[in-house]
């Protein structure tokens, strides 16, 4: 089963680390990485730039809406997520804990499972 985990946490935060405190936590999490790398395990992994930088979409009910940032409700930011092909859900939920344990902020991991959908393998 494939999983996604989504780093949320806050950018007010990270957004005052130092070159060299994320250069610390990078590091820290590429060991947590490279282990289900090497085990075959680890996907895609994506650091998103800040929310500053986003752009948004908005639709339903009429034409649909551009509009700069991400606008989303919520105390915390989507920073980067994880691709894992993992057994279960509790091999994904040992992924997230090892990366809480080098990451030195509050944040949160959020695990989902992952539907591949490719219109071009799709039957005619």
């Amino acid at each position: 089963m494939l999983y996604a985990v989504f780093c949320y946490n806050s950018e007010d935060v990270t957004g005052t680390w130092t070159k060299e405190q994320d250069g610390k936590v990078m590091r820290d999490m590429a060991a947590v990485e490279k282990k289900y790398a090497e085990a075959g395990k680890l996907g895609p992994v994506a650091r998103l730039l800040p929310t500053t930088a986003a752009t948004t979409l908005r639709h339903g009910g009429g034409e649909p809406i551009v509009i700069d940032g991400p606008f989303a409700e919520t105390k915390e930011q989507l920073l980067g997520f994880f691709i894992l092909d993992c057994a279960s859900l509790e091999e994904a939920i040992a992924f997230s804990r090892e990366l809480g344990e080098v990451n030195p902020s509050p944040g949160a991991y959020e695990i989902r499972p992952l539907a591949i959908y490719k219109p071009s393998e799709l039957p005619s």
